[in-house]
């Protein structure tokens, strides 16, 4: 009994310390919680989808998510514009209601081609460009460099324990519909996608709750940066290489190896229930100084997980990749996302440009990185074989990340104390309560 009363404790001394927080901060949270549901169920279920129903054509799944990476950055530049006369609330929303219209157009489809296939993802594009777009934005107008290890591991941790969750639930639901004779398989997925459809909603329905400012300034278009951006982009190039193949290995594996999507959900709850409660704990306690640590640890579980699939490539082996990857993600996005806010936090004062701008110009370095990583699987699947691309292209993709580390290394640093030149005065950047602010130089 006691323990329980110091359990029950702890936990309402952590949603005091939540409510400490900025209001606009704690809308944001509570909004992306509940998209946090949709996520799992577009990333994994989505091109299980398509297998099934395609004869297990896995270079299909890799079209559609080719057609959604084309769809991100021309929605991030339509965005661009219509943040001048649009409230980014208004647009927020509509990036996660276009989510559950894309699921709802492809399962209406007799029949899928690949045109269909193309246009579901080219709609899903659109929606996680509306919903990224300016989610990145309000999450670096409304944290500050010392709470956003707080804010991304109270963030990534639900989006952790979804990924688990959900999995396992969808996974059971839709395979009990066909042993159970509640309803084929193909209504499952349509009941799925009515679900999807509410908590889009009502997510929708939260984030109106807090009246959010637009970008300050209008321009968004810039082609000359800082060189310090320009190792912003080689980062988010590695990271985009990565981001294309954990979308489509994971089902595209389980389906090859194991072969139904209850295995989904069952392998990543094996150990997300451990790592959501680390990230909390790091979200929590790390500080600025701590990020290239967790950033180097996630990125070397990565490889052992990939090379565990490349040595074994059995079900056993794609077993150990998922628990890898359950690990590697959010351990990666929580390092990255504060080291990429506070690069922006700084050029946007340095160069006086729209926080937006830094934004948009990141999108295209995650394009390249993930058309490159899809493309090189496609290359290696039609001129290779299927086995070679889905043993290797893996491994191969996980040790180009270890070279991110020490370019992470130097982009910290370099944020941590600028100096530099404003119309002709020495200035620097210096935290003065919570803010970023640009100060004389004193010699």
């Amino acid at each position: 009994m006691a323990a329980i009363t110091k359990i029950l404790k702890k936990a309402l001394s952590e949603y005091y310390f939540f409510l400490s927080n900025p209001r606009d901060m704690r809308v944001l949270l509570i909004t992306n919680m509940i998209y946090a549901f949709v996520l799992p169920v577009v990333d994994i279920f989505v091109s299980a989808y398509i297998m099934r129903f395609t004869n297990n054509d896995f270079t299909l799944v890799a079209y559609y998510q080719l057609a959604i990476y084309t769809g991100i950055p021309l929605t991030f530049f339509i965005n661009g514009f219509l943040l001048k006369k649009i409230k980014i609330a208004n647009l927020y929303s509509f990036g996660m209601l276009l989510s559950g219209i894309s699921m709802l157009f492809m399962m209406t489809l007799d029949h899928l081609n690949f045109a269909g296939v193309v246009f579901s993802g080219l709609i899903m594009g659109a929606s996680f460009g509306f919903f990224w777009a300016n989610r990145d934005f309000l999450a670096l107008d409304t944290t500050n460099d010392k709470n956003r290890n707080y804010y991304y591991g109270l963030e990534t941790f639900f989006f952790t324990i979804t990924s688990i969750i959900i999995p396992l639930i969808v996974g059971w639901f839709i395979i009990s519909s066909k042993t159970l004779g509640w309803f084929g398989e193909h209504r499952a997925y349509q009941v799925i996608t009515l679900c999807v459809f509410i908590l889009t909603i009502i997510s929708s329905i939260v984030i109106h709750r807090e009246k959010f400012k637009n970008p300050k300034q209008k321009k968004f278009l810039h082609f000359h940066f800082d060189r310090l951006w320009h190792k912003m982009l080689f980062l988010a190039g590695l990271k985009g290489l990565a981001q294309g193949y954990l979308v489509t290995a994971p089902a595209i594996l389980i389906m090859y190896l194991i072969g139904d999507e209850g295995s989904l959900g069952t392998i990543q709850a094996i150990s997300g229930i451990v790592t959501a409660i680390v990230l909390y704990l790091l979200g929590r306690f790390s500080k600025p100084e701590h990020r290239i640590y967790i950033f180097a640890v996630g990125l070397l579980i990565f490889v052992a997980g990939t090379m565990a699939n490349a040595i074994m490539f059995s079900a056993t082996g794609a077993m150990v990749f998922m628990l890898a990857m359950v690990l590697f993600r959010p351990l990666h996005d929580i390092a990255y996302f504060p080291i990429q806010m506070r690069v922006i936090d700084v050029l946007s004062r340095k160069e006086k440009r729209n926080e937006f701008a830094y934004i948009f110009n990141h999108e295209f370095g995650l394009f390249v990185g993930r058309v490159f990583g899809l493309v090189m699987f496609l290359l290696l699947t039609h001129y290779v074989s299927e086995v070679f691309a889905l043993k290797y292209s893996l491994l191969i993709i996980a040790l180009l990340q270890l070279i991110s580390i020490p370019v992470a290394k130097m982009v910290i640093k370099h944020t941590s104390k600028e100096e530099f030149k404003s119309n002709g005065q020495d200035v620097r950047l210096r935290d003065v309560d919570d803010k970023l602010v640009v100060e004389p130089l004193v010699q």
